[in-house]
């Protein structure tokens, strides 16, 4: 077999799309290819990967991206077992030398990549990786000091110099061996909560900046009963779209709006806190912050279950986590509110909010799950400072003034008049009657009192400091 006709392996993980896929695309320059998606069992078990409406959307998308591929005439083929142990056999069987995959900085996908290079050395072949998942890769943003960035805005402005990398076109044919797939029954079945694949997140693109909310976005985003989000972030965290896809569709290189560059800076995060994690591998188990290892949780489990389930009776904090177990998705206003609730109201230890998180979301992403769980428990990489703590009412007055948001989530509260609605406590016998609501009975009194507990935690902080 000559080396034009040698196949390469294309190893998809977090990557799950045809155009703007430079793996793929140099796979495929090469000649034939076999394309491979690994389930691996390890993964499905670790805590934060329990996530059965994620792993549904995994599933959906990876059935979007095999009818992608067989429409260019080839199939995706998915086994099951340890990378390191799957991705040589397959290559072996593939008679290829070569395995293409899209660059992964994560402790978790560093250390499984070093396996499979390693046994794929040991079998004659080798592992190639590509740029793709990130709009700016970590060692090509230095920092003064050559350790990167720890405070987003210097980091923000470093990473806009960056050019957005035109177009990758998706390969018009593909050919190559057919092998022996195990299928997808490892992950669980049923309907996504959403439409998911390529198409799905270029759909949702479209509407985005069609609609007009990409243009308002800078205006709009914090209004949580308001869609003016972009609901990317699944379809970003599987690469079924991808940061440079999003540039250039709101318009880069060139000039953007004031609403679509507030969009663009919030892509950046994600690029961020990849960064991040890459350079600090610690924080995926432990504060960044030394001193800040040293605060001291309660970590009442019925607490900690009245905020899982929504019932703390403070409203926008419990819609936030109604709207998590329905959709899968939470309003990033609302995200933000909740997480510090939890934290300093309630005074559990921000991992058990992170964990909680990551089997919700649909967008659970272990780099960005932790640097906003850190941020808002003021124990990260610019996170807020320790003694911001949110008030549930105020954000709630501000973000959700008409009540819209609490009363889609928390029907019990539908008839509640706005004046009251973030504070239902507050109301009289006769008001709770008329809007029959009876607090302790229909919607539960608070769990906690905020100002106390505020105080409360930020003598905690206070303490770790000293």
């Amino acid at each position: 077999m000559s080396d034009a006709a040698e196949p390469t392996l294309v190893w998809f993980r977090r990557d799950l799309r045809l155009a703007d896929h430079p793996a793929l695309s140099a796979a495929a320059g090469r000649g034939p290819v076999v394309c491979l998606f690994v389930v691996d069992p390890a993964i499905l078990a670790r805590r934060h990967h329990r996530a059965p409406a994620r792993l549904r959307f995994l599933r959906a998308g990876l059935e979007a991206l095999d009818a992608e591929l067989a429409e260019r005439g080839v199939r995706l083929v998915v086994r099951e077992g340890p990378p390191e142990v799957v991705v040589p056999a397959v290559a072996r069987e593939a008679g290829a030398a070569r395995v293409h995959a899209t660059r992964e900085v994560s402790p978790l996908g560093r250390a499984r990549d070093e396996r499979v290079a390693a046994a794929l050395a040991g079998a004659g072949a080798r592992l190639v990786v590509h740029h793709g998942d990130m709009l700016v890769e970590p060692e090509d943003l230095p920092g003064s000091a050559g350790r990167g960035y720890l405070v987003f805005t210097p980091f923000f402005r470093a990473w806009s110099e960056h050019p957005v990398p035109p177009r990758l076109p998706a390969p018009d044919r593909l050919e190559g061996p057919a092998l022996r797939s195990d299928g997808l029954g490892a992950l669980p079945a049923g309907d996504p909560l959403v439409p998911a694949g390529p198409a799905a997140a270029r759909e949702r693109l479209v509407r985005f900046i069609g609609s007009g909310a990409a243009d308002a976005y800078d205006r709009r985003r914090d209004l949580m009963a308001d869609d003016g989000t972009s609901r990317l972030s699944a379809d970003l965290r599987f690469g079924m779209t991808s940061p440079a896809q999003v540039g250039r569709a709101l318009g880069l290189p060139g000039p953007l709006t004031p609403g679509r560059a507030a969009f663009w800076r919030q892509v950046c995060w994600r690029d961020f806190y990849r960064h991040h994690l890459a350079r600090h591998p610690e924080v995926a188990r432990a504060a960044l912050r030394p001193e800040m290892r040293a605060v001291r949780w309660d970590d009442d489990d019925a607490l900690l279950g009245a905020w899982r389930e929504g019932r703390t009776g403070y409203p926008i904090v419990d819609a936030a986590m109604r709207q998590l177990a329905a959709e899968g998705w939470v309003h990033n206003r609302a995200r933000m509110v909740a997480a510090s609730f939890l934290v300093k109201d309630l005074l559990v230890d921000w991992r058990r909010g992170e964990t909680v998180f990551m089997q919700g979301l649909l967008d659970g992403d272990p780099a960005n799950n932790n640097g906003g769980w850190q941020w808002v428990a003021g124990t990260g990489t610019d996170a807020a400072p320790y003694f911001r703590v949110f008030n549930p009412v105020l954000q709630g007055r501000r973000h959700d003034p008409a009540g819209a948001y609490v009363r889609r989530w928390v029907p019990e509260l539908a008839r509640v008049p706005a004046p009251r609605i973030h504070e239902p406590w507050r109301m009289s016998a006769a008001e709770q009657e008329a809007a029959g609501c009876r607090i302790g009975r229909d919607y539960p009194a608070p769990v906690v009192d905020h100002a106390s507990r505020r105080a409360e935690a930020i003598a905690r902080y206070e303490e770790a400091r000293r």
